[in-house]
């Protein structure tokens, strides 16, 4: 699985949620190997997409439509300019991965120092998600090359996940200390999409 995550500055919040809206209804059906997304807008105005494919070449494929050309300039137009693209050739799933049934969905962001022992931990981590965290009806973990992720954490509500990280410990000390600069986003109204 290939993921792109796209991100920026939302100038107009309900432009933005409509332009995701007609990308689903549109131009969806004509992208091959698309496998799903997960964006939205951030009260603080951060847009953020995550785009997942069957591989980075029909990530390509996708982006080379015209129609697609078309569709981000008129997106573009509703973000600062300084938009950034994140390939991400490597993408875990736990507890099922994306969900389209959450109402809430919070985006972790930063660095690992090492790609493949962070990998590895948390598909360690899943059991250990499944019985502490109920609240956590799915995970997708994006990867670049160069240790940045980008992961989805799914719940049915926003109360839900609160009053779930009260009432759990933090990870574990092996597993903070690889992670790095970790930034929240949080999508109270998550545009979900699945093939």
């Amino acid at each position: 699985m290939f993921a792109q995550v796209i991100q920026g500055r939302c100038r107009d919040k309900a432009a933005c949620e409509s332009q995701m809206d007609k990308w689903d209804r549109e131009l969806k059906p004509g992208a091959e190997g698309f496998l799903g997304s997960t964006a939205g807008v951030s009260d603080e105005g951060t847009f953020v997409a995550i785009a997942r494919f069957e591989s980075q070449d029909a990530a390509r494929r996708n982006s080379d439509r015209p129609e697609q050309g078309q569709w981000w300039q008129e997106m573009s137009q509703h973000l600062d300019p300084e938009v950034s693209f994140r390939d991400c050739p490597n993408v875990d799933t736990l507890l099922g991965g994306g969900s389209d049934d959450a109402g809430f969905v919070q985006i972790i962001q930063g660095r690992v120092v090492d790609v493949d022992k962070a990998r590895s931990l948390s598909q360690e981590m899943e059991a250990t998600l499944r019985e502490r965290r109920p609240d956590l009806i799915g995970v997708s973990i994006a990867w670049t090359p160069d240790g940045q992720f980008t992961q989805a954490a799914y719940f049915k509500s926003e109360a839900e996940a609160r009053e779930g990280e009260r009432n759990t410990e933090g990870p574990p000390e092996e597993w903070a200390s690889l992670f790095q600069d970790v930034t929240f986003i949080d999508l109270k109204e998550p545009r979900l999409s699945s093939r």
